[in-house]
């Protein structure tokens, strides 16, 4: 995101590159960026002859460079766009072009969920001009902190609990998650500046008392009572409670609560940096070790494994979802 920040930071001062050469699975930072170039660097009047946009399906490398080749007319700058350039014929020919670009024209290269080798020619080229820029896909337990960061730009905060919510439910698509956030914002209306459970419950319809994040509470704390409960839900709703995606969120828990077992150094600061989790759930995994011994962290990882290999039909004959929710659940707290 640092990375991202730098960018738009460079564009908004207008301090242009060459080239822009954006490649990795994030693709909302892609998008974001070439959006913004395409929006804002030219005048409406500059774009009729000096904007041009390409799809790689429908053009080879020989035609974008001799597209980023010509002067722009009447305006300071020209700009090329590659959209899907990862479909682009023969892209290592752009490597003549990157060895000496115009510093009028604007290169934008979308190469979308796939990296360029950067041992290559052209690779190299761009890596040694700081052209090429890689985003990767966010990991789970990157995503809350990633929409409290979005939303303190746009002066907004939200509650710890309702952004694990939002990160359980949407995942690491950061261009769904926007849109969910915008949709959001103008939902409340804009006076509201803080995001509650509440909020996330009502206008987007997922519970605040029946989610993996609330299940794997009451694990840790040993509530078979609650933990039932919020299974007797899942077990009704299984497309919107799907076992896979229950299970992987309990494997990480435990997880790492092996690793907070073999951890000589504690402390609620080293802990955190050593699960990769935000301070304030440190207090999960003291609990969690209260409640379960090594050996039975040992024994629910392989009880979670067991249950996703049935979940995709190995060693499951009739079970349902539910059923075997109901089974896991009780393996896991007996």
């Amino acid at each position: 995101m640092n990375e991202f920040q730098q960018i738009m930071a460079g564009l908004k001062n207008r301090q242009f590159k060459p080239i822009y050469f954006l490649m990795g699975e994030e693709t909302y930072y892609i998008d974001e960026i070439t959006n913004y170039i395409i929006n804002n660097v030219l005048t409406e009047e500059e774009k009729g002859f000096n904007q041009t946009i390409y799809y790689g399906k429908d053009v080879d490398a020989s035609t974008v460079v001799m597209a980023a080749r010509r002067y722009p007319m009447m305006a300071q700058h020209q700009v090329v766009v590659v959209k899907e350039a990862q479909y682009l014929d023969k892209i290592e020919e752009l490597q003549h072009y990157a060895a000496a670009p115009l510093s009028s024209t604007i290169l934008v290269i979308n190469y979308k969920y796939k990296t360029l080798d950067k041992r290559k020619k052209l690779g190299t080229i761009l890596k040694k001009d700081n052209c090429i820029f890689e985003f990767k896909k966010l990991y789970d337990n990157q995503v809350s902190a990633w929409i409290t960061g979005y939303l303190k730009d746009k002066q907004m905060t939200i509650d710890l609990k309702a952004s694990m919510l939002l990160a359980e439910s949407l995942g690491t698509d950061l261009s769904k998650i926007v849109k969910e956030l915008d949709k959001l914002q103008v939902a409340i209306g804009a006076e509201i500046k803080h995001i509650t459970p509440e909020h996330i419950e009502k206008n987007i319809g997922l519970s605040k008392d029946y989610n993996s994040f609330e299940l794997q509470k009451a694990i840790i704390n040993k509530d078979i009572l609650k933990a039932n409960k919020i299974i007797k839900v899942f077990s009704k709703n299984p497309k919107d409670h799907p076992i896979q995606a229950t299970i992987t969120v309990l494997f990480n828990y435990f997880s790492k609560l092996m690793v907070y077992y073999y951890l000589a150094d504690k402390g609620k600061n080293n802990v955190a940096k050593e699960l990769g989790i935000n301070p304030y759930f440190v207090q999960d995994y003291t609990l969690g070790a209260r409640n379960y011994s090594a050996r039975k962290v040992v024994s629910v990882i392989s009880i979670l494994r067991d249950y996703d290999m049935k979940s995709k039909g190995f060693n499951n004959v009739s079970a349902d979802m539910g059923d075997l929710l109901k089974e896991m659940l009780f393996k896991i707290m007996h």
